[in-house]
């Protein structure tokens, strides 16, 4: 019985042993949690820059190894590369919107060398974070993770009507699939026992799964052409190097690494109970910048932090390494088997959407507990209602960044986590450490 108990308290430490057999279900669960959105920018990009089937086929596949061996060193780091943290690694979103412009303006090529220079320059920032990292007070980063939570639950909503673009959104299908998995997460949560608990995602994922194939919804017809085995192929696309597209998505990792603040943070607060360190930090930007350089020989997009795993281990507070690094170890996998990591795909968009709502909620509320932890002083308070205003108010109506350059408006119109940090970082700059309304002193004697 103590060995089971010890090895049930070992997954909720960030260096537990935990048995294979029990590692492997936690792992896979986060690979579940964000293998669609790691794979949809590059589906989206290359469609944008007209690349044909096997382009797009190839680029997918070396997006997972990457994604993977990102992971694996965020997880355990090398030299200044790394947090330590059970952070999970994948293709950005943020970077869609500019890699688009920049794919069908210069070409794929002139894409592959920007993300190979503006990841450098992240990686570069980073190992320099100490002398930078002191103006990120923990109320910005409090606002910031806030403002990753509410970005994020749009995504849960579309994944729930059954993803972006799709023919039957909001069907009844959709709302059928996405409710059956929302309702065994938490279901299975409720009654579960122990820390099996915490495998509610995954009992929900498979749940659904199940569900989608009896309605009949699960498509199978992209594995009949797909090799059982392949390598992912070096420098598939010329670096081309363009100024203009250097500094634009140079310029987005910046808003990236807010991103990676954001979520290290939010990691440390809800997964460990305490403050990342400004070396956790600064390892989790190294690894946005140099492994994103990386992903760009292979002709990829750059790869961040994934909020949706920040989710889950705020919801889970499960953060053993060993346990999320089999699910780093499964997308390798999934990228050298290309079998493997088809049929993963196949996992449909509501099915998904049923779990990642609930994730994304639990993200805003790290937030809120992380605010309340910095205290409700008014210049908190000022900082935090005028960040989260700014940030979500005007990214919500992205027309009212038409005055500004194109590029201003690719890196704001419809970034708000953004817009919010830069807001808190000016706030915290301009306003008064002692802002509190003090009661002027009554007169002693009438």
């Amino acid at each position: 019985m103590a060995n089971s108990a010890n090895n049930n308290d070992a997954i909720y430490q960030l260096d537990g042993k935990v048995p294979v057999g029990k590692a492997i279900p936690f792992g896979l669960q986060h690979i579940l949690a964000m293998f669609v959105a790691n794979i949809a920018p590059i589906i989206i990009v290359a469609s944008a820059c007209k690349l044909d089937k096997m382009q797009t086929a190839m680029l997918i596949q070396s997006a997972m190894v990457v994604a993977g061996l990102g992971t694996l060193v965020q997880l355990y780091p090398i030299w200044r590369l790394g947090s330590g943290l059970p952070i999970v690694m994948g293709i950005s979103f943020t970077f869609v919107s500019v890699a688009c412009f920049i794919g069908t303006t210069y070409g794929y090529g002139a894409l592959v060398g920007a993300v190979l220079v503006g990841g450098l320059i992240e990686g570069l920032l980073a190992i320099f974070a100490k002398y930078w990292l002191k103006i990120i007070s923990p109320i910005i980063s409090a606002c910031v993770v806030t403002s990753i939570g509410f970005s994020l639950l749009g995504v849960g909503a579309a994944s729930f009507g059954g993803g972006f673009g799709a023919p039957n959104f909001g069907s009844a299908t959709n709302w059928i699939l996405g409710t059956i998995t929302l309702l065994t997460c938490i279901i299975y949560n409720i009654f579960a026992k122990g820390f099996y608990k915490q495998l509610s995602v995954l009992v929900a994922l498979i749940v659904g799964y199940i569900a989608a194939m009896i309605m009949g919804v699960v498509d199978f017809s992209g594995l009949k052409d797909v090799p059982f085995i392949a390598l992912p192929t070096i420098m598939p696309f010329k670096p081309e190097f363009n100024l203009s597209a250097i500094i634009a998505i140079t310029l987005i990792f910046l808003v990236s690494a807010t991103e990676t603040v954001g979520d290290t943070s939010a990691v440390a607060a809800s997964g460990l109970n305490r403050s990342a360190t400004q070396k956790e930090t600064a390892g989790s930007i190294a690894v946005d910048g140099f492994v994103s350089a990386v992903s760009s020989i292979f002709g990829c997009l750059p790869i961040t932090s994934f909020s949706q795993n920040v989710g889950l281990v705020a919801m889970t507070h499960v953060v053993n390494r060993f346990a999320i690094a089999t699910g780093a170890l499964i997308m390798v996998a999934a990228g050298v088997f290309p079998i493997f990591g088809a049929l993963l795909a196949t996992l449909p968009e509501a099915v998904l959407g049923g779990c990642t709502i609930m994730m994304f909620g639990s993200i805003v509320i790290s937030g809120f507990q992380m605010m309340s932890k910095c205290g409700y002083t008014q210049r908190n308070m000022t900082i935090s209602a005028l960040s989260l205003a700014i940030g979500l108010g005007f990214t919500s109506m992205p027309k009212i960044f038409d005055i500004f350059p194109q590029l201003v408006k690719n890196v704001f119109a419809e970034n708000c986590v953004a817009v919010v940090f830069l807001t808190a970082i000016i706030l915290n700059l301009i306003l008064p450490e002692n802002m509190e309304v003090f009661e002027p002193e009554q007169e002693e004697h009438k």
